[in-house]
């Protein structure tokens, strides 16, 4: 291992006298030139940790040293030797990108030749050059990163502290953060990066997970995951709903954590010893159960105490929705012009009812414009959609009775506390006394809100803010649910609780229409469009997708590897 850079001894934190410690007597080092994950679940304290790292909040106990400095003693001392780029996109919207990084140099003292040197590396480096005018607030989810990581190298620092960078970043975006940072450690920076992403994780040199404010493990992923070795299976070849199967598997007492994967379901058990009943899976005669190897995101699960089980409790609240034609939803050649840049191009979609649907693609493709056409929020330029045969522009008070929208952004009234946000979105939705109530209640109890019920929405942990919001879209139980990024930012047990909701109402019939930057959950839509350059230029099921762009070199792509196949595809066919 690397000399220690970062010594952490004994932190903790609490916030409020007698509250529950954010940070629990935490001790652990960061090497010099490393790449170090900092993991767990919302809530665990991994913000807090890189906030005192950075001299920003002071431990209630114990201390942080960086470069033999003390965080709190030489704080001055430290924020010249460090990088620090915030959860939240910390820059200035109104002022352009080379405005933000001129107002970071002059913090930073960084003067004369030597500015125009960085700034020629930082937008090289960032690919940002030719958007050096544009407002940042204008700047796609994946430029704005790029911004946010410019401007914390604008000094060369010797730790760089990265919190949630990739967070509504785009595959391809975020395979190209991930090399820009990974060219720093050439240069000796060391970095910390706290990530939802597990197999970002996986690719660090060691990982510090944290849950509850205490550390759970500090090591190698490889070593982690050696816990669950031989506790990993699929089962392939079914013949029936792989979404079924998964629902019975997680019925199974000694079944742990269950995803699908592709066409087939992936299981970890509580033991190695631990046998599946494929009989009760009824995944059909062809059906085969096979070990398969253990990744980071099994152990990670595990430690955790494994994801949830049991049917969704939202779902068996929900009616069932009786299809009274085809198809769902309907799109006619969508397209949305703002001035004269064309955001969506003449797109057309059917989807059927009891279906979940995927609009994938890059930052800036035009999908949420897409979204909010087909719902309504937003007027088209030219086509038009319908949900469940009304016309959004003809009767859209009608239409959206039926419609629940969970938006990209967090989007409730953050000043509001919880309760007073599912009041108001009761009303929005038309429900009144006892109904509205007894909405409020469930939704409470379902997503276990009542620790938070007073608490103001802005403060609120992000899978908690997730929550609250797709309680908001589900209480009046709408018949089409438009999900934009629901899980953008959450760990993988909150992803899990929330696609066992999705899963469970579309098998009530529910219809629904989602976004995602995670490709593993993709694998869960019956079918994908993904949308480029404000055109949908591919459709068809994950498997298919995978299939088309299979060969030799890549046997067994991934959807990630047929999302950016498509994309370079697209774009070699029109440079043709």
């Amino acid at each position: 291992m690397n000399e220690p850079l970062v010594t952490i001894h004994n932190i903790s934190k609490v916030f409020t006298k007698g509250g529950t410690p954010a940070l629990q007597n935490i001790d652990a080092t960061i090497p010099k030139g490393d790449i170090i994950a900092l993991a767990g679940p919302d809530g665990a304290g991994k913000t807090t940790l890189i906030r005192m790292m950075a001299g920003l909040l002071k431990p209630s106990t114990g201390t942080i040293t960086i470069a033999g400095l003390d965080t709190i003693a030489n704080a001055l001392a430290i924020h010249q030797i460090i990088g620090y780029m915030p959860q939240k996109f910390g820059l200035y919207e109104d002022l352009t990108v080379l405005q933000n990084l001129n107002l970071y140099a002059d913090l930073r003292g960084v003067l004369g030749t030597e500015r125009e040197q960085v700034f020629a590396q930082l937008l090289t480096f960032t690919a940002l050059e030719p958007f050096t005018g544009r407002l940042a607030g204008a700047l796609s989810g994946g430029m704005k990163q790029k911004l946010g990581l410019a401007c914390a190298l604008i000094k060369k620092p010797q730790l760089l502290l990265l919190d949630e960078p990739s967070v509504g970043v785009d595959p391809l975006s975020r395979r190209e953060l991930w090399k820009m940072v990974h060219n720093l450690l050439d240069e000796g920076i060391s970095v910390v990066w706290s990530t939802a992403y597990l197999e970002e994780a996986e690719r660090c040199n060691s990982v510090i997970l944290l849950n509850e404010g205490k550390l759970l493990y500090h090591g190698t992923p490889g070593n982690l995951t050696e816990r669950v070795e031989g506790r990993t299976y699929k089962v392939t070849h079914l013949s029936s709903n792989a979404r079924d199967v998964l629902s019975r598997a997680l019925q199974q007492p000694n079944i742990i954590d269950g995803i699908i994967q592709g066409s087939d379901v992936r299981l970890v058990t509580s033991g190695v010893s631990e046998s599946i009943d494929m009989t009760a899976l009824d995944a059909g005669p062809q059906a085969i159960l096979e070990s398969t190897p253990p990744r980071f995101e099994d152990a990670f699960i595990d430690i955790l105490g494994g994801g949830p089980k049991g049917p969704s409790v939202l779902a068996e609240l929900t009616p069932p929705v009786i299809a009274k034609r085809d198809v769902m939803i309907q799109a006619t050649g969508l397209t949305k012009c703002f001035g004269s840049f064309t955001a969506v191009d003449d797109i057309s979609l059917s989807i059927k009812p009891g279906e979940i649907f995927g609009l994938l693609g890059p930052n800036g493709a035009g999908k949420t414009t897409t979204f909010k056409m087909m719902c309504g929020l937003l007027k088209p330029t030219a086509g038009s959609a319908d949900v469940n045969g009304i016309d959004l522009q003809v009767a859209p008070g009608e239409a959206r009775s039926q419609i629940g929208y969970m938006a990209q952004k967090f989007s409730l009234y953050g000043t509001l506390s919880v309760l007073n946000n599912l009041e108001f979105f009761s009303g929005v939705y038309g429900l009144k006394g006892n109904m509205r109530q007894q909405a409020i209640k469930e939704m409470v109890r379902i997503f276990d809100l009542k620790p938070y019920i007073n608490e103001t929405a802005d403060l609120l942990p992000l899978g908690f803010k997730q929550r609250l919001a797709l309680s908001c879209a589900v209480m009046h139980h709408p018949v089409v649910l438009f999900l934009d990024e629901p899980t953008s930012g959450v760990d993988p047990i909150t992803r899990r609780e929330f696609w066992n909701h999705i899963n469970g109402l579309v098998d009530k019939g529910v219809t629904i229409i989602v976004t995602t930057h995670f490709m593993d959950e993709a694998e869960y839509c019956d079918r994908i469009g993904l949308v480029y350059k404000a055109k949908l230029i591919s459709i068809g099921t994950p498997e298919n997708l995978k299939a088309s762009v299979k060969s030799a070199a890549n046997p067994s792509p991934t959807l990630e590897d047929a999302f950016i196949r498509a994309i370079e595809l697209y774009d070699s066919e029109r440079s043709a």
